[in-house]
Order: structure tokens, then C-alpha cells, then sequence
């Protein structure tokens, strides 16, 4: 390998494809699912805690599993979904599946830390659950969400790294195929590099994403009567 630059471009490239696809796999399965972790708690605006615990478990069970024994446990899964378990687009599958649980305690945490306050006004103005999770719920969690979502996608990407690493492309293959099997040091620390630029953007990105939402949000209660 002589072309250095090329070759941390071309992995870069599929980082950022298998990060970003799970990203949004990850938030779409991720957000629903947080929302029922709370809404089916004890005195939830949807009380239904034998689902509830249900729900729990499984969370707690897939975020009790290592990335890495995980990856291999789900093979047949990811060779069901795609048809291959070698490759990016394979990664993706693993990525996603363990990252859900992760998703689901961030979305329940922040919906957690909204003033109970506001619930209890939008209820006592009769409005719907479902409103109240559309209306009051998500919007004054808005920038703890974001947050969250930054730490699970800086999550996903060190999870792709360790993915690359047995066939998934991407830096992690890179480092290990190059950087440490071949002793190339300037590989080993190009990867490195980065990786930690591309941290340090996305947690940039979530915190001015964060504080623009948190300046914005509306004090105003939703209400069912036009």
C-alpha cells in the first residue's frame, strides 16, 4: 500500500457509510422504543408495566452483551438481512442491533428529565397521551435527545472501528490489516487521527445543535381545543 492518503479516504468513506445508515436504523427503532420505556412505566401517561419490564429486560440484555461477541452471535441474522457477513453493508446489521439498546436508555433518560410540571398542566388541559408525547415530551427534551444521539453516534463510530477489524472495512480494517499486522506505524496513526477528528466534529455538531434547540423551545402547553 504507497498511497496513504487515498487508502484513509476510501476507509474514511466507509466509516462514515456504516456509521451514518446505522445512525438513522438506529434512531428510528431507537426513539419509539425509548418513548415506551416511559409512557409504560408506573404512572406513565400509558401504564403497562408487564410490558414495561419486558422492555426493560431486553434492554438491559442487549446492553449487557460485548459489541465484539455480539457481532458474532447475530451471524446468521446479518447473513439473512444482507446475504453476506463480510463487508460494510454487513457491519451495518450488528451495528444497529446493538446500539438500539443504547438508543432506547438515552431517549427514556432524556424524556425523563422533563418537568412533570408540564405533563400534569397538558393532561389536566385534556389533551391526549399522544399528543403530550408529540407536544410535550419530545420537543422539551429536544436538546437532551441531541445530545444523546451524539454520544450514540460517536458510540456507533468506535463500534464500526471494531467492526472493520474482523472484515467489516473501514478504518478499524485498515489499522489492523496495515497499521498492525504489516507494521505501518503511519497507517496505525492516520487512522487514529482520524477517528478523533471525526469524534471531536460530531461532538461539536450535537452541542451547537443541542444549544440552538434549547434556546428555541416554546413555553407554550399544547391543548385539544383549537
Amino acid at each position: 500500500m504507497g498511497d496513504l492518503p487515498r487508502a484513509l479516504g476510501v476507509a474514511t468513506l466507509e466509516t462514515l457509510y456504516m456509521t451514518s445508515v446505522a445512525s438513522v436504523l438506529v434512531a428510528l427503532a431507537g426513539l419509539p422504543l425509548g418513548v415506551l420505556l416511559v409512557v409504560t412505566d408506573r404512572g406513565g401517561l400509558w401504564p403497562v408495566p408487564a410490558l414495561n419490564r419486558v422492555l426493560g429486560t431486553l434492554v438491559n440484555v442487549g446492553r449487557s452483551i460485548p459489541f465484539i461477541i455480539l457481532m458474532v452471535a447475530i451471524v446468521p441474522l446479518t447473513r439473512l438481512v444482507v446475504g453476506t457477513t463480510i463487508g460494510t453493508t454487513a457491519a451495518i446489521v450488528p451495528l444497529v442491533v446493538a446500539a438500539i439498546p443504547f438508543m432506547g436508555r438515552v431517549v427514556e433518560q432524556a424524556l425523563r428529565e422533563v418537568d412533570a410540571g408540564r405533563v400534569e398542566a397538558a393532561v389536566a388541559m385534556g389533551s391526549t397521551p399522544l399528543r403530550i408525547i408529540l407536544r410535550v415530551l419530545l420537543p422539551e427534551a429536544l436538546p437532551s435527545l441531541v445530545r444523546g444521539t451524539a454520544l450514540v453516534v460517536i458510540s456507533l463510530l468506535g463500534y464500526s472501528a471494531m467492526a472493520g477489524a474482523v472484515g467489516g472495512g473501514g478504518l478499524g480494517d485498515l489499522a489492523v490489516k496495515y497499521g498492525y499486522m504489516r507494521f505501518r506505524v503511519d497507517v496505525m496513526w492516520g487512522c487514529l487521527a482520524v477517528l478523533l477528528v471525526l469524534v471531536q466534529l460530531l461532538q461539536w455538531l450535537g452541542e451547537r445543535l443541542a444549544s440552538r434547540f434549547d434556546h428555541s423551545r416554546s413555553p407554550v402547553l399544547p391543548s385539544d381545543h383549537p
